[in-house]
């Protein structure tokens, strides 16, 4: 039993993206990756990273949590700029909020996780 928690523990929710997006360096830029990340027990965490610059991360934070009415926050990141997170497993609402938003297109939009 301790052997799966350690498991879980050392699981790299950013591995499967940066592994396929290896050789695409110029092009992973394109894309929005919507993942989710666990945490305790049955608490996740959805993230969205690589939206373009232009975009008021507050103000889409402040939509998608009036939304879902879940909570979040705009994180800062050395690597990945800006990352907006909220509580729970919204990975389908946020790509169709987006999508509808015209934020983003469908097809510009990676899910990742379980």
């Amino acid at each position: 039993m301790s052997c799966l928690i350690v498991l879980l523990l050392h699981k790299d929710p950013f591995a499967e993206a940066n592994a396929g997006d290896a050789g695409a360096a110029a092009g992973s830029k394109d894309y929005v990756h919507v993942r989710i990340q666990q945490r305790n027990g049955r608490k996740s965490l959805t993230t969205v990273q690589g939206l373009k610059k232009e975009f008021s991360y507050s103000k889409i934070l402040k939509d998608l949590k009036k939304e879902f009415c879940c909570n979040g926050t705009v994180v800062q990141d050395t690597e990945l700029g800006q990352v907006i997170q909220l509580q729970g497993d919204q990975r389908k609402n946020v790509s169709n909020f987006l999508v509808q938003a015209g934020i983003v297109k469908k097809e510009h939009i990676k899910i990742h996780g379980f």
